[in-house]
């Protein structure tokens, strides 16, 4: 998993909107930094990054809420959301899947079918979520996503 950036700059003498701006410019930086790559089924973790960085993101602009106006940040934080909800629909298929992988290896050959089974309904999951996924990162391209969080956290007040 991603270890979260350090924010520079931010000490005690800042007051809540400033430090507001700054954790919010970092942790706005850290979803983008995963968007590549994120739709390849084979390297999860970086759906699982991306979603973390998503949740990190929401937690501050949630905790900062004051900070900002509210008719910047309702529009953001609902794309935000709608991001992490789908990287959520892909990162749930491929943790099932990586359970599975590890199940077949311990499981009896007359059982191995079944499992199978199982992964081909998750493999399913999965490749409709990085449909739902691919979807919410065009829509987080077009709409400016992280211009707008960019531009977010500069509006921030104390």
């Amino acid at each position: 998993m991603a270890k979260a950036k350090d924010v520079p700059g931010l000490s005690a003498e800042l007051t809540y909107g400033e430090a507001a701006g700054a954790i919010v410019a970092v942790r706005a930086e850290e979803v983008f930094e995963q968007a590549d790559g994120v739709l390849d089924t084979g390297d999860i973790e970086r759906v699982h990054d991306m979603r973390v960085a998503t949740r990190r993101l929401r937690a501050m602009l949630e905790m900062f809420e004051p900070c900002f106006p509210k008719a910047s940040l309702q529009p953001v934080l609902g794309d935000v959301k709608a991001l992490a909800d789908a990287l959520g629909a892909r990162r749930d298929p491929d943790v099932q899947l990586d359970a599975l992988h590890a199940f077949e290896a311990a499981v009896l050959p007359d059982d191995a079918a079944g499992v199978e089974a199982v992964a081909m309904r998750e493999r399913d999951r999965q490749a409709a979520g990085n449909v739902v996924l691919a979807e919410a990162v065009r829509a987080s391209r077009e709409s400016d996503l992280r211009g707008r969080l960019r531009a977010l956290a500069a509006e921030a007040r104390p």
